[in-house]
């Protein structure tokens, strides 16, 4: 059975703008007109499933889709790092930033690690590898990063070096035993 999931990265919201690692916050004012302006991308969709963050839900909300919360799906838990910025951190705490950012079983912020996190979504995607149909997943770039780790079975310290856009999307595909990366050409 064939599955297709199209994950978007939520609008942009305040901590995007600012560098900062994300807290439980809204999209900003530009994110709900920027994101109502690329539903005419999305192809009719049998499951919606988003993180339980605001940023997510607002998101899935202004694409018009009706979205069941998905825990697996949630932001990386950032423990003491939550709302601080990139900056601080380079200033206050550079090797345990530069550790966590080359060591995906770091932890130094006193929470979930890049191993885990891409652990987690990799167990999320190997759940509906069946599903049939199409799915939307609307989340955080941290994860989308994580299922394009798990969809190359690509080693976890891979997950820096794909960037991700407020609104980017990303499109797989499953035959029931894998999921592949699909990527669609511009032409109509």
């Amino acid at each position: 059975m064939m599955t297709r999931l199209t994950w978007i990265c939520h609008g942009s919201t305040v901590a995007n703008r600012e560098a900062r690692f994300p807290l439980d916050e809204p999209l900003d004012e530009r994110a709900v007109e920027a994101t109502k302006a690329i539903a005419s991308l999305l192809q009719r969709a049998d499951h919606v499933f988003a993180s339980p963050a605001l940023r997510a839900r607002q998101t899935a909300e202004a694409l018009g889709l009706a979205a069941e919360t998905a825990d697996d799906l949630a932001d990386c838990d950032y423990g003491r790092w939550a709302g601080r910025s990139i900056y601080d951190l380079q200033q206050t705490e550079a090797e345990n930033l530069a550790g966590w950012m080359t060591q995906p079983d770091e932890t130094p912020h006193g929470s979930e690690s890049v191993t885990a996190m891409c652990a987690r979504v990799g167990a999320w995607m190997d759940g509906h590898l069946r599903l049939g149909g199409h799915a939307i997943a609307v989340t955080h770039a941290a994860i989308l990063r994580a299922a394009i780790v798990s969809a190359l079975k690509a080693p976890a310290s891979s997950y820096w070096l794909s960037d991700i856009e407020p609104l980017a999307i990303v499109r797989m595909t499953s035959n029931g035993n894998r999921w592949a990366l699909r990527l669609e050409s511009a032409s109509p």
